[in-house]
């Protein structure tokens, strides 16, 4: 079989036959030198055969002068963040021009373990673009939280020589590759001769030098200039990110030139429809780091050339023969304009979509709380004085350690509306125990209610924010009614809310439905004070550990055993 299709494509690209598809009237934008250069485009099946050459074609597309791109390539994403089934994720953003994504389903992984992987693959093998997985490497996150699941480098190791399994996601753990511990060796051990992801925010120096000693190959967590050109001279290929909330292509793009762009490449990680509807995704990308100065060969060879590259997909990334007809036609290069998209040689349309036979989701039920909360229960008890609370960086998944006086009343410490700090709690969702994280947190804006998410990274416990225990009660019941989900409540009642049953983090809805229900959400939490443009996604962030160095020198109101947030604990250097 394999035999016949390279014959196939040999005589078509040697013109000795008619192409299956030929898409004339283009300008390649030349990845080599910049050039636009005038070509037809020979295709057979799913393959590139001949460029620079008048072809005739089985079928052929008149593409209007416009300018021919590769297909864009997504190197570090969470589709479960995009709040829509793997389905629904490429029905949304594969008409922008994304034909490559690389999916960790570390979300659903902490949730329900191996049984994320099972169906990410298997909704892999049945979706028009290509969904490549980079296996979990830190379920749970930390020892730290209550997860719902953990795996060890056995349980990865049986998924390893799946053909659409690239190697090792995101080692967030990077504490624990520096200290050895034997469980990351494991994993380490396992996958050190394919690709294993990084995941290191400001890490620098020996410690930087040390984690990358164990192979690591890539970071999307870099937020500075510094840190980034310490990165890549260090070997590593920078993922600039650019999700709903966290925002650092402005800090990087004075990097990414036609020299250095062979040590960048393009990440989403978390990017809900919303935002796709209103920007886009890589496109967004490619058209704000123009609009930022950066070259369009730099910026387009970051979105695809050297993507692929960085993670070993050496059949795309290029406009070329023998490489995969993923190929984007724009309207205009700067703009980054995409009028048509190219997935394997098929043109994008409807009907390639409703041709997919969708695999049924998991994870219904995964919401199970080990007692019903009361108001009573996110009572803070205090006797005055300042007191730890977590604050909001805009555009950043990284926290502060700041300090405030806040009001108490019957030995009760409360939120305080005019300093904008409201009470935050974490609720363990998985049915293993009723614990509760109490604390305070100032940068939502809130002067009423309560707002409360069941995604919430990375072991997924609900968290719920708010000025009133009546309401952030509330709020946490509903999201146990619904299966998680995000939800809006003020003076108690549920004002919006986003039902997502699938492993409480994604919806079995249409991603238009997901969009909508999403500006409701907004358009009430600004109707509570809200100032934050992704109040649920900062919200889901909140648990997450991510400044190294620490001493936890002040543990303050945070109770140990449960949902601890490293960023509400003493922030001294080491």
């Amino acid at each position: 079989m394999m035999r016949h299709i390279l014959t196939q494509r040999i005589r078509q690209g040697a013109g000795e036959e008619k192409a299956d598809l030929v898409i004339r009237n283009v300008r390649l934008f030349d990845l080599v030198t910049g050039e636009l250069l005038p070509t037809d485009i020979a295709i057979s099946g799913d393959r590139v055969v001949g460029l620079f050459e008048h072809y005739e074609g089985k079928a052929e597309i008149d593409g209007g002068g416009r300018i021919a791109v590769p297909g864009f390539i997504d190197t570090h994403l969470h589709v479960e963040s995009s709040l829509i089934t793997p389905f629904e994720f490429d029905r949304c953003v594969l008409p922008h021009g994304v034909t490559t994504a690389i999916c960790d389903p570390h979300e659903m992984a902490n949730v329900l373990g191996g049984g994320a992987f099972d169906y990410f693959l298997n909704c892999a093998n049945r979706m028009i673009m290509d969904l490549r997985i980079n296996l979990s490497s830190c379920v749970p996150a930390t020892p730290m939280e209550t997860s719902g699941a953990t795996l060890s480098a056995e349980d990865l190791e049986i998924y390893r020589l799946n053909p659409k399994v690239i190697g090792l996601a995101e080692f967030m753990n990077f504490p624990g590759v520096i200290a050895c511990q034997p469980e990351c060796l494991d994993k380490l051990v396992a996958f050190a001769d394919g690709h294993i992801d990084g995941h290191a925010p400001l890490l620098r120096g020996r410690r930087l030098n040390g984690y990358l000693a164990a192979g690591i190959l890539t970071d999307h967590e870099a937020t500075t200039a510094d840190e980034a050109l310490e990165k890549i001279r260090k070997g590593v290929t920078i993922l600039i990110r650019e999700g709903s909330v966290c925002k650092d292509l402005e800090a990087l793009a004075p990097l990414l030139t036609p020299e250095t762009s062979q040590f960048f490449a393009f990440c989403t990680d978390d990017r809900n429809p919303l935002e796709i509807a209103h920007e886009g995704h890589i496109d967004f990308l490619i058209r704000k780091a123009i609009g930022l100065g950066v070259a369009p060969l730099a910026a387009y060879r970051a979105a695809s050339l050297s993507a692929a590259r960085a993670f070993g997909l050496r059949d795309r990334g290029q406009i070329a023969p023998g490489q995969r007809a993923d190929i984007v036609l724009l309207d205009d290069l700067d703009r980054c304009d995409v009028a048509q998209v190219f997935s394997a040689g098929r043109l994008v349309d409807d009907r390639l979509f409703g041709n997919r036979h969708v695999v049924p989701p998991v994870g219904y039920g995964s919401v199970r709380l080990a007692k019903a909360v009361k108001p009573e229960d996110f009572r803070v008890a205090g006797a005055g004085g300042e007191v730890p609370v977590i604050g909001i960086v805009p555009g950043q998944i990284i926290t502060e350690h700041r300090r405030f006086e806040l009001p108490v009343e019957a030995g009760m410490i409360l939120p305080d509306p005019s300093q904008d700090i409201a009470k935050i709690c974490v609720v363990a969702r998985h049915g293993r125990n009723g614990n509760i994280g109490r604390g305070f947190v100032q940068g939502f804006g809130l002067a009423e209610g309560a707002l409360a998410s069941s995604v919430g990274h990375d072991s997924h416990n609900i968290c719920v924010v708010g000025m009133s225990d009546d309401d952030m009660a509330l709020a946490v019941r509903r999201l146990n009614e619904t299966g998680g989900g995000f939800v809006a409540v003020r003076g108690g009642k549920v004002v919006a809310e986003l039902a997502l049953p699938i492993a409480g983090l994604m919806s079995d809805q249409p991603y238009e439905r997901v969009r909508d229900d999403l500006i409701a959400l907004r358009e009430q939490v600004r109707q509570m004070g809200g100032t934050l443009e992704e109040p649920f996604l900062q919200l889901a962030f909140l648990p997450l550990p991510v400044i190294p160095h620490l001493k936890i020198t002040d543990l303050g109101l945070i109770d140990v055993d449960t949902m601890t947030l490293l960023s509400w604990a003493g922030s001294e250097t080491a």
